[in-house]
This record gives C-alpha cells, structure tokens and sequence, in this order.
C-alpha cells in the first residue's frame, strides 16, 4: 500500500508520546494560527481562483470562524486535558475513580471542496488538542486550495506527526485501507457509506459530517422582508454550497405570494440588478456540478433568476415556485443557488412533509409566534435547528455541529471536537489495603454477604423513601 510507511512514520511517532505533552499541543495550534494570519492572502486567492468564493465570505468562514476555534480551544485547552473525576459509591470512597482524556492515536480527516479551509482545520484543531498525530486529505476538487494546504501547511507544523495528501478517488481508497484510529469524513453520504464501510474492516470510529435537503418553514405571521432577507443570505452565500443551506421553502401559497417580491428585492439589494456582474456572488466549484444544478431549474416554475452561464460555471440566484414533491429539486440536495417554495396548508402539514422524509442537518423556521417555532423544534429531528434565522448556529463554539441518521454521525467544535477526537478512559484506582471491605464480594457466598453489598453499591432513586 503507498501509504502504509507513512501511517506507520506516524504511528511510530504517537507512540513515542511526542504528540501528549500540553506544551507541543499548544505549539502545534499556534503554528495553525501563524498560517491563518501569513497565508491570509494566499488563502483568499486560492478560494476565489476555485469558485469565485467573494473575500468578504472567504475572511469570515476560512479564517475568522477557525480563528474562533484556535482560540477557543488554545483558552480552554488546559482545563479540557485535565482528568475529570467523578461520583464513588460506598465501597470506593478512598480510591480515586476518574476519566483519563487519551488520544486515539493516528487519525484521518477527509475534507471537502465547500469550504476547504475551514472544513479541513477545524477538525484538525481538534485532533490536534487531543494529541493525535493526523493525516489530512483535502480535497482535490478545489485544486488550488488543495496545492496551498499541500505546500504551505506542512511548513507549519511537526512533519513527523502531522501529514498532508493529495489524492483523487482512486488513491483515497488505497489509503482508507489502512488502519486508522479515528476517521473524520465530510462530504456526501453516498461517499460516507464508502468511508464507514472501509473503516469497519479495522473497526475504526468515525465521525460523518454529510449533508441533506435541510427544510425551511415559513408561517404566514412573520415579517415577511426580514425573512427574505435572512433566507436569500443563507441560500446565497458561497453560491448556494453549504451543507446547511436552506434548501427549500414549505409556506402557504399566500406566503408563497408574499415572499416572491421580498426574495426578489433582497437579492436586488444584495447582488445588483445582474448578480453576474457582483463581486459578491460566487460561482459552481466545476462544471459537473454545474450541470447537475442546472438541470434541476425545470422544477416548477422560475419565479426569480434562472439564467446560467457554463464558461463562467454561473448560476443566477433562483427562486422555484409551485415546486411539486415529485419534482427533480426535491429529490435531491441543491447545492446551489436554487430556491425551491413548496406549498402547504399550514404547519402540521409542513411538519408532516419534513417527518416523512430523511432527517436533515438542519432545520429552519421563521414566525413572529414563538409557539410555531417551538412546535417546530419540538415535533421534529435534525441534526441542528435555528429559529427565525439561517446558518447563524454554525457560529457558536458553544453548539455542537452535526447530523443524525442520513444527514450525518458525530459531531464538533469547540470543547466537542476536543472530545471527538479524545478517548474518554474509565479509570479507578484501589488503595492496596483495607482488604476487609472486599471481603464481601468473595466466596463463599450469604445472605448476610448480599445484604451488606446491597448496601454498600446500590443507588437509590432520589425522593424516594422505604417504609420499614
């Protein structure tokens, strides 16, 4: 296998404990943040030369946000480290049981071509904290990104423990036949059946970072141009290619009325009236995925945009209207700038429709009455929500980030990747003496024995009492 000598390179290096003191992790990170703040430009560039990625949304996901994270995590790292005591019953209340946070070991990030930068370090944060020695594969669709993170990010950081591949699909599988400690995947769930499949061969955890088609209920109280407003940045943003996108509408065909001229404003207001000539809209990452976006546009009936330019890969901000169920931009995730509406009576029918399909990796609902949006939240499942906004949960270190059943496994940021990455071990420690209290536990065997051990492990429920 052609990268058996290098996970071995790096194995080796885990085992010699180089990657376990706090001081080198906490060195390791600071390089990461040196490379955000001296290949800032380069970064910008890169994105830009891959799919017309605007600065201004390039600044704030590739680095600000990972800044956010470095930081975050560089804060708090020391307190995340420490052994985490925990609860004794009777029997060992001299001894010392806690929860000791060890590195998998090696470990595998395989990133997409979305947001390459950010989607690929956050992660690497994380394993990082932890005190893996990692692989990371960035992905070769966004080429240019991909040459950057080859040539810059080993410049940065301990080549012993830390290492860089470039590979296209052939040579990613060669590489997940080796065994791993820990994958972490995002990207397509078709992709990440592949993925699980090759690491339940070594029994290897992992994390799924997928995607889905994450509904977005509008009620018919709301504002209806603060809510296009909020929906046309979230759709829009990075041309429509983000995993949490909102990736269509359910609303009354009386909202549906409301909303075309607000969408259609707000994307006047944002992108001129030629979003083409706007330097703030990007373009499809290549001309695959251009095709199969513009292929969908026959759903229902082009209310907004449509027009489409394959040199450019450009793809106008567009909105769908009486888009059927049926319809083939329903039967997939759009990842794009398509915005499909899908009529429905009311809120028990939107609820109805999101229940009947594969659980999203997030959900969106807009209403001035904080009921709807807490029915929302509450009669269904996704792997994030966000009331009366789009994408904005994404921001927080705080929230873990994450799917749930075909939208994804596992989740992350903040404190949550530190703990992805981390084996959590079970650990007690006996005192040596005081062999009389284990006598209970050994043969021969009474009742007298039983009720005494009873006694001394048994948790009782609180509030409740025994009559005697």
């Amino acid at each position: 296998n052609p990268y058996a000598g290098l996970v071995s390179h790096l194995r080796a290096a885990w085992l010699s404990g180089r990657t376990r003191p706090m001081e080198y992790r906490m060195a390791q990170l600071e390089a990461l943040g040196r490379f955000l703040d001296e290949k800032k430009q380069d970064i910008l560039d890169a994105t830009a030369a891959d799919m017309g990625k605007p600065s201004f949304e390039a600044y704030f996901t590739e680095i600000l946000l990972c800044k956010n994270e470095l930081n975050d995590t560089l804060n708090n790292l020391s307190h995340w480290m420490k052994d985490e005591h925990v609860d004794k019953n009777l029997v060992t209340q001299l001894d010392s049981a806690f929860i000791r946070k060890d590195p998998y070991g090696v470990v595998l990030i395989i990133a997409p071509w979305n947001y390459p930068i950010h989607l690929l370090l956050v992660p690497l944060i994380g394993a990082i904290a932890a005190g893996n020695c990692v692989v990371v594969k960035p992905s070769e669709t966004s080429r240019n990104t991909e040459r950057l993170v080859a040539e810059m990010l080993t410049c940065y950081l301990d080549n012993d423990c830390f290492a860089v591949v470039t590979a296209g699909v052939q040579e990613t599988t060669r590489l997940l036949e080796n065994k791993f400690d820990y994958i972490f995947f995002t990207g397509t769930s078709s992709v990440g059946r592949i993925v699980m499949t090759a690491a339940a061969k070594h029994l290897t955890p992992v994390t799924l970072e997928l995607g889905g088609k994450n509904p977005c209920y509008v009620s018919d109280t709301c504002d209806v141009k603060n809510v296009a407003r909020r929906v046309a940045w979230g759709r829009f943003f990075n041309a429509g290619q983000t995993c949490i996108a909102p990736d269509y509408v359910l609303c009354s065909v009386e909202m549906q009325e409301k909303l075309m001229p607000a969408l259609r404003e707000a994307i006047t207001e944002f992108f001129g009236s030629n979003p083409q000539e706007s330097p703030d809209f990007g373009r499809i990452v290549g001309d695959k995925q251009f095709r199969r976006i513009r292929a969908l546009l026959c759903s229902g009936r082009v209310a907004i945009g449509g027009q489409t330019d394959e040199k450019e890969r450009y793809i106008a901000p567009t909105v769908l209207a009486d888009v059927l169920p049926s319809d083939p931009a329903m039967q997939e995730e759009i990842f794009g700038p398509i915005l499909p509406i899908v009529v429905v009576a009311n809120m028990d029918e939107a609820i109805d429709f999101i229940n009947a399909r594969p659980r999203p990796l997030a959900i969106y609902a807009f209403s001035c009455d904080s009921k709807v949006v807490k029915q929302v939240l509450e009669r269904t499942s996704s792997g994030g929500f966000c009331g009366n906004d789009t994408l904005m949960h994404l921001t927080l270190t705080s929230l873990p980030f994450g799917g749930i059943g075909n939208s994804g496994l596992g989740k992350y940021h903040g404190k949550f990747t530190f703990d992805t990455f981390t084996h959590h071990r079970s650990c007690l420690h006996r005192n040596m003496g005081l062999e009389t209290l284990n006598t209970l536990r050994y043969p021969p065997y009474s009742q007298q024995k039983l009720g005494l051990l009873t006694a001394t492990f048994e948790i009782k429920r609180k509030g409740m009492c025994t009559l005697l």
